[in-house]
This record gives structure tokens, sequence and C-alpha cells, in this order.
């Protein structure tokens, strides 16, 4: 009895007696030894398939209130030469059991995978795609994927130049047929030109014959299916001429020229396409590229020079002034200005000094400092940075879906179509006459190009999401760059957000006796006005009270003990609801309100004492960003929890249109709602991290982060370096990239509709119906290519 093994991913463990339940489930079942690790949160499982379902295990862990991990795998994938193959190849793993998601980009040459490693793996996946008779393997490193790409373009080379020099000749015989110059007497020699396309058909042609039988097999057709049959009609149909006025002394009609000619067409089309292919992933070759190739780290008293890739966490390594950070870590001696401008974009140096955080790929400006190395180059900042971006020019904007619909009825359309074109040619238009109606039938075949149809979006969303990372824009995939264009109304949170987020204390009015106390309260809160509290405490050196209890209350303030004294500190709503009058200081609350401060209270022992007011000074940028957002037509909106006094001149000063104040956490995800029924598409502006569900309840949110502390995942866009002028360049990236897209599929479609009815009715030669399918795929690419000069004039 073999059994199988599987390590799964477990959620929703919380202490020891969840994975104790677990386990002891598990083994109850036959043939099946679990191990649960609840400091790993995974599962060691193995079982004789035979007897146990995997569907069974799963049923299990979900019947205890767990859940089995859905893991994700990329692969590389060869062997696709349209859409029809990357269509089949995601129809065949979706259909599998246990994958939630497959989405292959012909594009990229790659498949994503999202699966229940309980249910199927990798293995599986692969085995499905070599049936299908393609190749696929586990997603390599980058450099092994560039040098094996560089060896396919160099095969193309030579199989493109091989086919070229062998039809050429057969070009020539062309014009000898029409008479138009003289053409040496053996290239007319029917044998000579069979010679000569029988490599060009069956050696270099024979790319087509196998995945013209690998399609079949699997019940679909693709490309090479037309170039197969429309080849292959020319070639026989020559073939059986050649026999049949074999010693007759009259010349027959041949088309070996026309087989030789296509083949080598459509070989130089690929050859092209896959050359400006790679030029639309240059953002990732360019982020990798920042990266630092070399530390030095500190073994004991010794300075030793290593590989970047080498290092591991707890590492001291050494950088001295000009140098890049080898890795993410935290300083802990010396202080400099680092250089962050290759993540965030902000070309001002930023002031570090021991216990603050350095990201990789940033460039120490002018101080000698030591880094306690924190992640590993795997998951430093800029290793999510580029994970973000494949990511998103792996996955699929919704717009794609239309040409998957066509592309997978668009082959076998265009077979009936030739072999009407065929029938009515030689039952119609010239009677019993095999030549012109095979003419127009192979024209019809080879004329058809699904290629730009597969090509059109992947390709504009590689280069837009590319683009947009080298601006500091990460998209979290194809369908929030498709979403992110049809905005017309950015809602904004305020602190953080509209202001630099560092509030300072500015006014203290009254007998603050328990400033001390607040202050130690306030030292309990994660809002970010309570540091300005805590700063305050250590600029003037008040000294630090014992917190007896500490209770936040959201959108009104905190309350506790300190000291034996009931302390209370919040907004005029808070006062309300505890009975507290502060009619006496309403006057000057008002006038600081005015002039765009935060107004809080200060209670002890249920007397208000003082009131004190904050100031967060705005972002610089946030005006402009406003104003840019408006010419755009779109509708700016703020949502706080702070007074309407302050929200209003805080709005004011910056030119937003509306203003939402006092607004709980809570209630945010509704004033969204609201504008959504309104119909207006809405994107939330947040930190990422305090505004999750408001983010969430957008259509797209937009989380403003830094280079440093970014959470890349809390939203469908991430800004890096927080300023806000990247949102309205966020939004026009994502214009320009559908608008982009949309060309594409134009002149796809376009291309296809006119040029088979031409082929048709017989007004196209074969070979130049070749010559067009072959260009057509790299006019897409060279359109995609072109947004990238389009997306940096902005």
């Amino acid at each position: 009895m073999e059994k199988k093994q599987v390590t799964v991913p477990i959620t929703g463990m919380t202490c020891a007696a969840c994975s104790t339940r677990i386990e002891k489930v598990l083994n109850k079942m036959d043939t099946v030894e679990a191990n649960v690790n609840l400091a790993t949160e995974k599962a060691a499982i193995s079982f004789d398939p035979n007897q146990v379902d995997e569907t069974d295990l799963t049923g299990k862990i979900e019947k205890l209130g767990y859940g089995v991990e859905l893991e994700e795998v990329s692969l590389d994938i060869k062997g696709m030469t349209c859409a029809a193959c990357s269509a089949r190849i995601e129809k065949v793993l979706n259909k599998q059991e246990g994958i939630q998601q497959a989405v292959v980009n012909l594009a990229g040459e790659t498949a994503s995978i999202r699966y229940n490693p309980l249910l199927t793996g990798t293995d599986e996946f692969i085995e499905r795609i070599r049936k299908l008779g393609y190749d696929a393997s586990p997603r390599k490193s980058r450099e092994e994927n560039a040098k094996s790409k560089n060896k396919g373009i160099r095969l193309m080379q030579l199989k493109l130049l091989l086919s070229a020099l062998l039809s050429l000749p057969l070009l020539a015989t062309m014009g000898g047929h029409l008479d138009l110059y003289e053409v040496p007497h053996f290239l007319m020699n029917p044998w000579v030109q069979l010679l000569l396309a029988t490599p060009v058909q069956f050696l270099i042609g024979w790319q087509f014959y196998r995945g013209a039988y690998h399609s079949l097999r699997s019940r679909s057709a693709n490309m090479d299916v037309l170039v197969a049959l429309g080849t292959s009609a020319a070639y026989f149909y020559s073939l059986y001429e050649v026999i049949r006025f074999q010693g007759s002394g009259h010349m027959p009609a041949l088309y070996f020229e026309t087989s030789a000619i296509l083949i080598t067409l459509i070989l130089l089309g690929k050859y092209m396409e896959k050359v400006a292919k790679g030029r639309t992933t240059t953002a990732i070759t360019s982020l990798v590229g920042l990266q630092a190739k070399e530390a030095t780290v500190l073994r004991g008293a010794q300075e030793e020079k290593i590989a970047a890739a080498e290092l591991v966490q707890g590492d001291i390594i050494i950088v001295r002034p000009g140098e890049k950070i080898p890795a993410d870590g935290i300083i802990v001696k010396g202080s400099t200005h680092v250089d962050e401008s290759m993540l965030t974009g902000e070309s001002i140096p930023i002031s570090k000094a021991v216990g603050d955080n350095v990201a990789g790929a940033t460039v120490n400006a002018n101080g000698n400092i030591q880094v306690k190395v924190t992640h590993s180059n795997d998951e430093s900042v800029l290793a999510e940075i580029i994970q973000a971006v494949e990511r998103a020019q792996g996955s699929k904007a919704p717009i794609q879906r239309f040409a998957d619909r066509v592309s997978s009825f668009f082959v076998p359309a265009v077979i009936v179509i030739s072999i009407i074109t065929f029938a009515v040619w030689i039952l119609l238009v010239n009677p019993g006459e095999v030549a012109p109606a095979l003419t127009a039938a192979i024209a019809v075949l080879v004329i058809a190009c699904p290629c730009a149809l597969g090509l059109a979006t992947p390709t504009s969303i590689m280069v837009g999401t590319g683009k947009a990372a080298e601006a500091g824009i990460l998209f979290k995939g194809g369908e929030q760059l498709e979403t992110a264009y049809k905005v017309d109304a950015v809602v904004f949170d305020k602190t953080g957000t509209i202001t630099q987020g560092r509030p300072q204390v500015t006014d203290i009015n009254g007998e603050a006796l328990h400033l001390s106390e607040a202050i130690a309260l306030e030292k309990q809160s994660e809002h970010p006005l309570a540091q300005s509290f805590v700063q305050y405490g250590e600029e003037h050196s008040l000294p630090v009270q014992e917190v007896e209890t500490f209770e936040n209350i959201p959108g009104r303030g905190i309350k506790g003990i300190v000291g034996g004294t009931a302390i209370l500190i919040g907004n005029s709503l808070l006062m309300s609801e505890q009975k507290l009058p502060f009619e006496d200081f309403k006057k000057q609350a008002d006038m600081l309100e005015k002039d765009g401060k935060t107004v809080m209270y200060l209670a002890a022992d249920k007397k208000i004492e003082a009131i004190i007011a904050v100031s967060d000074a705005l972002k610089p940028d946030a005006a402009e960003a406003i104003k840019l957002l408006k010419s755009q037509g779109i509708r700016t909106v703020m949502l706080t929890g702070d007074n309407q006094r302050t929200a209003d001149s805080i709005a004011a000063k910056v030119g937003i249109d509306t203003v939402f104040a006092g607004v709980l956490p809570a209630g945010k995800a509704d004033r969204i709602a609201a504008l959504q029924q309104e119909g207006f598409t809405v994107a939330m502006v947040g930190d990422g991290i305090n505004d999750a569900p408001a983010l969430a309840a957008a259509d797209i949110g937009i989380a403003i982060g830094t280079g440093t502390d970014v959470a890349i995942e809390a939203a469908g866009v991430t800004i890096l370096g927080g300023d806000l002028r990247l949102v309205p360049k966020a939004l026009g990236y994502s214009a320009k990239t559908i608008r982009n897209i949309k060309q594409n599929l134009f002149w796809a479609l376009a291309y296809n509709s006119a040029g088979i009815p031409v082929a048709a009715i017989g007004l196209l030669a074969p070979w130049l119906a070749g010559a067009a399918m072959a260009f057509s795929s790299v006019s897409v690419v060279a359109n995609a290519l072109r947004l990238k000069r389009q997306l940096k004039e902005r």
C-alpha cells in the first residue's frame, strides 16, 4: 500500500486545543496519519488514496470550523501560439477538481493557479497541460527565464534564416510565372521547387503540424491548425500537379512558393512578436536591477563582502555613503539621509537615525550606518513590489473575457468559411477549376489571426502596470486597472491622507491640572492624534503616570483611571453623552475649529478643566491633487470623524467639494455605499490599515503607504510614498491603458472582419494573406509598446 503525503495549510487555529482536535479527528479515519503543527499552521497528512478521498479530509477539517488555505503556484508554459491555446489550457485547468481559479497569460507565457492542496497539486497541473500538447514547469528564476527566452529567440532566428534561404528562390519564381523578369531556368523545374519547399514544409514547419495534432487531439483548434491546413493544401496540391504532369512537357500549376513563403512570413511575424513582447516586461527588469548585488557584513570585528542574496535575518551590515542598502532593516548605529526615490518617487532624501527602518535598494546619501537585517531579499519591500507587478501582469482584466469568448469559436468558424469558399469557387464562380478555389480557400485560412485577439489585452496590461510601478503606483490586477478609469468620485480620509498624519498640540485653554494623566492615557491609544499628546509630554518633560484602566470609545475619545483620577478626553459628542457641560469653552472651541484645528476636551472626575487643540499640517501636494481630479471631472469627498467646522476648514483649503464630518469608522463604508447608490463609481483613498472597511466597500480602494511601511495587499491600488498627485495619475494610467486595449481589440477584430471576406472573394494572394496574418500580431504588440511612450509623457 503506497500512501500519499501532503502538507496542508490550516486556517482558524488559535491554540493547542485546535491543533489537537484536528489531529484527533483526522487520525480516526482509516489509513490516515496526521500531524498538525500549530506554530506553522500546517498539517502533514499521509493516507491511502484508494480508501480515503481528499474531499473527505477537507470536509472533516471544515466541519470542525477550520479551513484549508488555498495555495498559489505559477507555471511557465511553452508551445502556446495563439489565444485559442491559452483559452484551451485555462478551460481544462478550471474544470479540474480542487482548482479555484486558473489564469493563463499568452503574452507572458505563464499560468497562475489557486488551488486546494488536499485535492490537487502542481504535478497534476503539469501533467494535464502536457496532455494538451504543451510543456509546463514550475516558474523558474528571472535569470533562468531570461536565458531560456534568449535561447528560444536564437533558435527562431536560425529557423527563420534557413526558411528564408530556401523560400526566396521560390518567391523569385512568382515573377517568372507573371513574366515580370527572367528567372534562371533550373528554378522553374518542378522537382527543384519540390526540393526547396519540402524542408520548409516538414522540417521548419513541423512545429505547426505538432501543434495542430495536439490541438485536434484535445478537440479544439488553434492557429497551428489554420497554418497546417493552408500550407498543406498548397504543398500537396502542387505535389499532385508535379506527379500528374510528369513527362507531359506542360508546366504544371504549382503553389510551392505559397506554402514556403507562408511559413517564412509567419515565422518572421512570430520572431518579431517575441522580441517585442520582451520589451513589454522591461519594468520588472528595471525593478530587479535596483537591488544591491553585494553587502558588507560584520562578522565579529571583521568586515566581509558577500552577495546580498546571502543575507539572513539578524545580520549586521555596514553601509557607507553613496552605497545601496542591501536589505530591509533597522539602523542600530549612526545616522544619515536615505534617498528612497527609486521606491517612492520622493526626490528629497529622508532623515534616518538609530531605530528607524530602511528599505533595501534605497541609497545611503551621506552617513556611515550599521543596519540589522529584518527581512531577506525574498521578503523585502522591493521583492513585494516586484511580486505585486508580476501578479498584476499575469492577471486578466474583465474586458479580456470578450476576446476569450471570440477565440473559443474563431478557428472552427474560419475553417468552415474556408470550406464554403472552396465550394462556392469550384461550383459557382469557376466551375471545375481547382486552382482559383484552392487559392481563395488557403487565403481565408491564413489571413485569420486569433493571435492578435489573444495579445490585445495582456500586452497592454503588462505595459500599463509596469510603467505605473515605475511611477510608484501598484495595481493589484487587471480588474483594478480596468475599474480605475471608470471612477467619477474619489473619497479621501482626512488624517494621514489629506493631512501629514503628524499632529501637534498647538493650544491649551483652561487649567489642565491633569494633563500628565491625560498623556499617560493617550499613550495607550493607537489613534494618530494620541501621538501629539505623547510628543508634547516628552518635549515638556511631564512626569509619567501609571494607567490603571483604559477604554477606547470609537469616534468619541478615550477614558480611564490614572493615579486614582477618572480621566476623560474626547470631542463634544463624548462630553454630551457623559452629561458634562462644556458651554464655558464653546466659544474658544469654535474659534479654534474655524482655524482647522481639532479640539478635545479634558475632564477629570466628571469636570471639564481644559480644551486642547491639535493641528495636523496639510500635505503640500493635497491641493494640487484635488485640482487635477477636478480637471478630470471627478467629484471629491472627504470623510472624517472630526467635527464639521474643522473638516470644512481643511476641505476649503484644499478645494474638496463635499465633506462628511463626525463619521465613525464603521459609518465610512455606509457613506461610500450611499454614493454608489447615487450612481457614482467610487475610489476610497486611505492608509490601508485604519480604513480597511471603507477601502473594501469602495469600487476600488487606494492605499497610501511609504517605502518602508506599505500594505501592498490592503487595497486594489497602492500609492508608494504618500504623494496624493499619484491618485489622479493612477486614474489617468488606467484610462490610457484601457483605451490602448480597446484600440488593440478593435484593430484585431477589424483586421479579421475585413480580411476574411477580401480573401474569400479572391482579391488576396495567399502569401499576402500570410504576411498580413504575421504582422497583425506585431502591430498589436507595437501599439502596446506605444503606450509606454504615452505613459512616460504624463
